[in-house]
């Protein structure tokens, strides 16, 4: 069935609708309350079938090269919301904007029923009527908490109650002591007040942090001044510096965006009690064009999800987007109470959107243009589709078939995104099947961490070809490319440390000069991902030496130790395997040792 007579067959329903082009890769995704108008209204259909002159560049730019349509049916507007968004992270159209900072803000709450309430941190809402929540916080929460713990005299622990004994805090005057000494409710409540002022005022806990931090100086106690300074510096980071004070306790979360042509940038501010306690930012690649309604519409489903917030907040934002009552829908389920989303025009709330507006400029000129430059070159060289400002870089690594691991790391924004790294334990034997098993793993983990704009292997052609038929087999639009070490007599060449390496993409092969910034670049990538799976294989290996020492002292030999290895692939599964299970490699005596010693 050709494109037009589709499209004038879709269906009433809501639903989700997909352009795919000429080699069946899918260019776009989008959702539909009406999936026969909303489609329609992309093309004319006389004298032939043509993009819709009102549309933007960017979309009419998609359906030139659109030959395709297929469609999901849903029973809802809001099903197909959630349906779409999950789709553009598994699958990274080409001209979808994705969004990738989706992660859930944690809260600092007091949970008031206790007869010594406590500080601690949840992301979720607490299944109790007398909780108080403060946050969220974009970054330092636990800086916040544990600064608190330093201050105030709190009971510290979850246990110590219960032991009813004084401790170690108590000696070194963190606690009251309420396990065992009688302290009123009141004296214990002046600590609480005390918490709760320093949560709700930063400049207060920062002061406090920095006498102490003084203290630990002259006293000659270096590494204690220098874990305050540190610890200082991450409570600073999470708030945007503000004359503004609501004088009232309202609370706003506030979303903008700023664009230049290649980049935005969305910021979110978070208002408690009329003051700004915390912001974040995350960057947005436009390669193929701006879209408000798509950037507004991720960033609040990403944002707020599919559960209740423990703080729900009107919501302001710098403008309007086509979305917004259906957003606006979706929100009041998930709050369980009516959601306020507006663009304020005046008064102060016009002044937190202008505060937002105000940094989001300033994080665009801070872009850094010589890795701006870097990874337009290297765009240009291996001919990807998108701006490589996301990479996701893989390497395995082995010691004669043990302790076989995988390893994934993240460049993004001209650096290497540590938190972002993964590892993994495999069972492939190979390297082909190793490096298969660790594609195959991320790409089963997109939907919740959305795909990057580039793969990078440690490997040559053949590995690449893996990696795009993988990509090819789920759908997955990303670019890859692969870089191996010249071999000369069959092994890897690096003469005076010079490294001759290769790099292959889907069209070509490159031999560059050892001084090519794009070379380097690109080794860089490779190094890190190499000294992140060595430094995991070593670890690795170290607790299986270890294990198997064990094994040995309780009479199993290393050859029968290496038949258990062989048949059940690692040392937890050998652990939690039944008596009956290890009698089919080893003799009923050694089954028995290996229980009672895992027991």
């Amino acid at each position: 069935m050709d494109l037009k007579t589709t499209i004038k067959q879709l269906p009433t329903s809501p639903g989700i609708y997909q352009y795919f082009d000429k080699n069946g890769r899918l260019l776009y995704v989008g959702k539909a309350k009406n999936l026969a108008n909303r489609v329609k209204s992309y093309w004319h259909f006389t004298p032939e079938l043509r993009p819709n002159s009102t549309l933007s560049v960017r979309i009419t730019k998609m359906l030139h090269q659109t030959v395709s349509l297929e469609y999901i049916v849903v029973n809802s507007e809001h099903d197909a919301l959630i349906l779409e968004n999950s789709l553009i992270k598994q699958l990274h159209p080409k001209y979808n904007i994705l969004l990738r900072d989706d992660k859930t803000y944690p809260y600092i709450y007091l949970d008031n029923s206790e007869k010594y309430p406590r500080l601690d941190i949840t992301r979720k809402i607490i299944n109790s009527k007398d909780i108080t929540y403060f946050g969220p916080y974009s970054v330092g929460a636990r800086d916040i908490l544990n600064s608190v713990y330093n201050i105030a005299k709190l009971v510290q622990k979850k246990g110590c109650l219960r032991s009813k004994k004084l401790c170690l805090y108590y000696q070194i005057d963190k606690c009251l002591g309420p396990c065992e000494l009688p302290i009123s409710k009141e004296r214990y409540q002046e600590e609480v007040d005390l918490a709760v002022s320093l949560i709700k005022n930063k400049k207060l806990l920062i002061k406090k942090l920095q006498e102490k931090m003084e203290f630990y100086a002259e006293e000659l106690r270096f590494e204690e001044a220098a874990e305050l300074r540190d610890t200082i510096d991450k409570i600073s980071r999470s708030e945007i510096n503000s004359e503004i004070d609501f004088a009232n306790n309202d609370n706003y979360d506030i979303f903008v965006v700023e664009h230049t042509e290649l980049r935005a940038v969305l910021v979110k501010i978070f208002m408690r009690n009329g003051k700004i306690i915390s912001s974040s930012h995350d960057y947005i690649n436009l390669s193929e064009g701006f879209d408000a309604n798509e950037i507004f519409t991720q960033a609040l489903v990403d944002f707020y999800k599919d559960e209740k917030p423990p703080i729900v907040a009107p919501i302001l934002l710098n403008m309007e987007f086509e979305d917004k009552e259906l957003i606006e829908e979706h929100l009041s389920e998930v709050f369980e109470k009516k959601a306020s989303i507006s663009i304020p025009q005046r008064g102060k709330k016009k002044d937190l959107i202008a505060l937002a507006l105000l940094n989001a400029k300033e994080l665009l000129k801070k872009q850094n243009s010589k890795n701006e430059k870097i990874l337009q070159e290297v765009q240009e060289l291996c001919s990807l589709e998108r701006t490589p400002n996301r990479v996701e870089i893989f390497d395995n690594s082995h010691m004669a078939g043990m302790a076989t691991v995988g390893a994934m790391v993240v460049y993004e924004n001209g650096k290497f995104d540590k938190k972002s790294y993964r590892t993994y334990h495999l069972e492939a034997k190979d390297e082909y099947a190793q490096m298969r098993e660790t594609l195959t793993r991320r790409v089963e983990s997109f939907a919740k961490n959305p795909a990057p704009d580039l793969w990078v292997l440690d490997g040559g052609s053949t590995l690449l070809k893996l990696a795009l038929d993988i990509l090819e087999s789920n759908g997955v639009n990303i670019d890859v490319i692969a870089i191996s070490k010249e071999k000369i007599d069959a092994k890897a060449h690096r003469a005076k440390g010079k490294a001759k390496d290769i790099i292959y993409t889907k069209e070509e092969t490159f031999r560059l000069q050892e001084s090519d910034k794009r070379l380097q670049w690109i080794q860089n990538l490779r190094d890190e991902a190499h000294r992140s799976a060595i430094t995991f294989h070593k670890k690795t290996k170290l607790k299986l030496d270890q294990e198997s020492k064990l094994l040995s002292l309780h009479g199993i030999s290393a050859a029968k130790i290496q038949k258990l290895l062989n048949h059940f692939g690692t040392f937890e599964n050998i652990k939690s395997a039944s008596v009956e299970d290890l009698t089919t490699i080893l003799n009923k005596k050694d089954a028995k040792n290996i229980k009672l010693l895992y027991k």
